[in-house]
């Protein structure tokens, strides 16, 4: 990387910046205004769906995502000019789904203006007025003109960069007022000019000219400044001029004399605490924390969470614990942010100015003069301010106070980070309680109740409520109030998934879980709503993106967009591995609309479409880690675009990381209405399950498939599913059950003519007689296996075939033989550098061990089961019934100290069994450590090459 000169932006007017000493051209337009969006928001993340809004506003183009990302990369190596391809470098980095602009040795006007105001605040609040005014004026000077230089083509970017030339308004106004009062008006009328240029119509920022013309001398001027306001109000909006403006033209006429301040109120407008109030001990303590550390700057701290969480009850408790600290007044205000229309900013600031003692006919009519004389009146007054229930920052940014010693506590259902990126907000998430503080909330609600649900029913209600305090306070309310009500009646009802949201509901008028998931959804764009409902088809366990995509039939860009803006919504929660997922009473919201908005036919195309993608894309991982292909499905619907790991490292943890939903996906499918074969779903799971140890939830799943495939008449689903299932249960140790079910299965395969089937199920058999000692059985399904693999001309089953014959054929006393068959083995696994072949050459690495142990060659078997125990990988079946031989083997051959650190290895691959591990590789590791420890091996010296204290117990399965 190449730097020549530290970067220097300005943004406080026409966009600008310089490397060292030469200036830069940015760029297109909207690479600009990316860029005055990321200095604007500096050190602060912006999100990818933020980004794309803020600068296409509510049609962004499909492919939005590259674009940010093409001018992301033009930016880098504008700012660095040796960066590699890819190289994130030192400024813009990716956070999350989007970017931050990191300052670091970067110089931005903007931070040095806002450092200049908080010291001028600092310094008001503490007296020191001239010091004051002298930070005042340095920040002013920074300010060229019009933030950006008129590079948004977005209204909601046009706001961003409007708030901006907004703080250089309040400060020009702000120091006016100290300027004028100290006799230094001259100071700020370079500034008052400028401000007056860039809005035409700001009236506080006019009567601050008139005010400071007049006090510099020039009374001429400041009225025709005056007479030139007066007439621009008239002529484009059809007003006169506010109570501000007039009074500074009274000012000008006649100087007023001074009068004594009346004693300002001291407002109290929190509203009761509430008495049942329990938990949320971490969030208190954040809050304390915040409230606590600040130093000589206005606080704002921002809740946002899901309808019903608790903000609200949050903020009040928290506002009335800290209220001595704000001796100056405790204000508050429901923005109604959660109605059709919400509170207008002129009706908040009215509201807010009669709480601090103006009367109705003193308060100015425009927005701006109110704003002006609302922050007039908390200037340096230690002030609390609740804004309950904001919709945007807009809403809040015009009610924030004028005082570095105020705090302003905000309530919202979104994260409103625009409020963070430009007014310094400290952003606090409402999760939902965790289950012992929801018992908490729920037994104090029910305290005096004698039949209230204890133990388990009580936290089956919890869960059936989703932990949501307001749902919890509403079934505790109706379990109060109606006590001849059974708990276990409300119960039913809650689990009643079509019907739970009217349990929940608290009355006509009242603010219930529906009514407040409802505001949220109307909220949302037409294809977010769509989503919204369509998504009440997910199943529980989450969904990513490109699942999220087929399910909805649409484009993975366009499905990025709308989830962003239904996670924005707290409609849905977007978690660290990336999947989505919607709170339960949530769901239980969309399912309704889904159910009453969408006809039966699309309903059940976009169910079939989640399936098929999960079904194709679990076909696409199984081929890359099993050298064994399942039947193929038949084409995806139109929108199904399944997933295509790369490799069989990315197709294992494809598996590991949707092993619930797909296990969730295989109930489902079940259902005949599905359109779906369960056991191509099931069998697409079974190496990874197997592999991974996940026994019980193979039994599960094929169990599942068999019964829907019996119900369907699926003879061949039938035949699949009984193979698969008999290998969970071989490992499970029954293997009378497995017999039974390999000779179903391979007689439905004869019936069919299904040959590569019937070979399989020979070497299944093969496995299953070779675990019950059974070798002349054993080796007469493997040839009759072999057989048909080579009729088939697959050479890598051909392969596995030999291994397992040669394994017969060792056990069998058979040893050249044996050899001969596995030395074919290896000569066709040099042939196929392939992962998923990797296992399968364990297998025939431990086959040719067992041979060479019986052959007296301990210290090659030895070498081989080495390599064997490598090639396993993450097969932990194979790889802990190597370590057994390994261990087994140098037990026998008296090499104590390397048996005991083969013993360990086995140890830790056992405990990363999710089910346990097999009984049989429990209680063979059990015996190895018994002979271990008990010396049934011959210590300080090698143990004759003998077989009898060596018998591999476990072929592996590979089928």
């Amino acid at each position: 990387m190449s730097d020549s000169g530290a970067l220097r932006f300005t943004v406080l007017g026409p966009l600008r910046f310089w490397r060292g000493d030469v200036e830069l051209d940015a760029g297109p337009r909207q690479q600009r205004c990316l860029l005055m969006l990321l200095l604007a928001a500096a050190d602060q993340p912006l999100g990818m769906g933020e980004l794309a809004e803020l600068i296409w506003e509510a049609d962004p183009p499909t492919s939005a995502v590259n674009i940010i990302h093409k001018y992301v990369g033009a930016l880098r190596r504008l700012f660095e000019p040796g960066l590699r391809s890819r190289d994130p470098g030192s400024y813009l980095l990716r956070h999350g789904s989007g970017y931050l602009l990191t300052t670091g040795s970067a110089t931005v006007d903007l931070l040095v203006f806002r450092r200049r105001l908080a010291e001028a605040k600092a310094c008001a609040g503490a007296g020191a007025w001239e010091q004051a005014l002298g930070h005042y004026t340095a920040a002013l000077r920074l300010v060229r003109g019009p933030a950006g230089g008129a590079v948004a083509d977005s209204a909601r970017a046009a706001a961003v960069f409007a708030g901006l030339d907004g703080q250089f308004f309040d400060a020009t106004v702000a120091a006016t007022e100290i300027a004028v009062k100290r006799g230094q008006p001259s100071e700020v009328l370079s500034a008052l000019r400028l401000a007056a240029t860039m809005d035409p119509l700001h009236e506080p920022v006019h009567a601050g000219l008139v005010t400071a013309l007049a006090a510099a001398g020039q009374q001429a001027e400041a009225l025709d400044a005056y007479r030139t306001i007066r007439e621009r109000l008239s002529g484009e909006l059809g007003i006169d001029p506010g109570s501000a403006l007039r009074e500074a033209q009274r000012r000008v006429l006649i100087p007023a004399p001074a009068v004594a301040q009346a004693e300002a109120p001291q407002p109290a407008q929190l509203p009761p605490d509430l008495a049942l109030f329990t938990g949320r001990s971490a969030e208190l303590a954040m809050l304390t924390g915040l409230v606590g550390g600040r130093r000589h700057s206005p606080l704002v701290v921002a809740m946002d969470g899901m309808g019903g969480v608790g903000k609200s009850t949050l903020a009040v408790h928290f506002a009335h614990q800290v209220s001595a600290a704000f001796p100056d007044g405790r204000l508050h205000l429901d923005l109604h942010g959660d109605r059709d229309e919400p509170e207008t900013a002129g009706e908040a600031l009215r509201s807010l100015l009669y709480a601090l003692g103006v009367h109705a006919a003193d308060v100015p009519d425009s927005v701006d003069a109110r704003k002006g004389m609302y922050r007039s009146l908390t200037a340096a007054k230690r002030i609390l301010v609740l804004l309950d229930n904001a919709r945007d920052p807009a809403q809040v940014r015009p009610l924030l106070p004028n005082s570095p010693e105020s705090t302003v506590l905000v309530t919202s259902r979104r994260p409103l980070l625009g409020l963070a990126a430009f007014d310094g907000a400290h952003l606090v998430h409402v999760d939902l309680p965790g289950l012992p503080e929801a018992r908490e909330l729920l037994d104090r609600r029910l305290a005096a109740l004698p039949n209230r649900p204890v133990g388990g029913a009580a936290d089956e209600m919890i869960e059936l409520c989703g932990r949501l305090p307001l749902a919890l306070a509403i079934v505790g309310a109706r379990l109060a109030v109606r006590r001849h009500l059974s708990p276990d009646i409300v119960a039913a009802e809650l689990r009643d998934g079509a019907h739970r949201l009217e349990a929940l509901s608290a009355g006509a008028g009242e603010h219930d879980p529906r009514a407040s998931f409802a505001w949220s959804y109307r909220q949302l764009s037409t294809g977010a709503a769509r989503l919204f409902r369509f998504l009440s088809v997910a199943l529980p366990a989450g969904v990513r993106l490109t699942a999220c995509a087929s399910l909805a039939g649409q484009d993975a860009a366009r499905t990025r967009l709308e989830l962003a803006e239904l996670v924005e919504a707290a409609l849905v929660t977007e978690h660290d591995d990336g999947r989505f997922t919607s709170h339960v009473l949530v769901r239980a919201y969309a399912q309704e609309l889904f159910e009453t908005t969408e006809p039966a036919a699309e309903r059940s195309a976009a169910l079939c479409r989640l399936l098929e993608f999960y079904l194709h894309s679990s076909y696409r991982a199984h081929v890359l880690v099993t050298p064994y292909r399942n039947p193929q499905p038949a084409p995806p619907m139109p929108g199904v675009v399944a997933d295509e790991p790369a490799s069989y490292d990315e197709a294992f943890a494809w598996f590991d990381a949707r092993r619930t939903v797909l296990k969730e996906a295989v109930r489902v499918a079940a259902d005949p209405r599905s359109g779906i074969r369960p056991w191509q779903l099931a069998i697409a799971m079974q190496q990874y399950l197997h592999g991974f140890g996940y026994f019980h939830d193979w039994e599960e799943v094929t169990r599942t498939a068999l019964d829907a495939a019996r119900r369907d008449g699926d003879e061949a689903g039938e035949g699949h599913a009984l193979r698969s299932l008999a290998g969970a249960r071989c490992y499970t140790g029954n293997y009378d059950d497995a017999l039974e079910m390999l000779t179903a299965a391979q007689r439905i395969f004869e019936r069919r003519d299904m040959c590569l089937e019937q070979a399989l199920v020979h070497t299944n058999l093969q496995w299953v007689h070779q675990e019950l000692d059974r070798h002349d059985e054993a080796l007469a399904h493997g040839e009759r296996a072999l057989e048909r693999y080579r009729a088939l001309g697959d050479r890598q089953a051909v392969a596995k075939g030999l291994t397992f014959n040669g394994r017969s054929l060792t056990r069998l006393g058979r040893l050249a033989e044996s050899s001969l068959a596995l030395d074919e083995a290896l000569g066709i696994h040099r042939h196929f550098d392939e992962p998923r072949m990797l296992v399968l050459e364990g297998a025939t690495r431990r086959a040719v061990a067992a041979n060479l142990a019986e052959s007296g060659r301990m210290d090659d078997a030895v070498r081989e089961l080495d390599r064997a125990a490598d090639a396993a990988r993450e097969h932990l079946p194979e790889k802990v019934d190597t370590l057994c031989e390994l261990a087994e083997l140098l037990i026998t051959m008296g090499e104590t100290e390397r048996g005991r650190t083969v013993v360990h290895r086995i140890r830790s691959a056992l405990a990363e069994f999710q089910d346990g591990g097999p009984e049989s590789l429990r209680i063979r590791f059990t015996r190895i450590e018994e002979r271990l420890e008990g010396g049934s091996c011959r210590r300080g010296g090698r143990s004759s090459p003998s077989m009898a204290l060596w018998r591999p117990d476990s072929p592996v399965t590979l089928a």
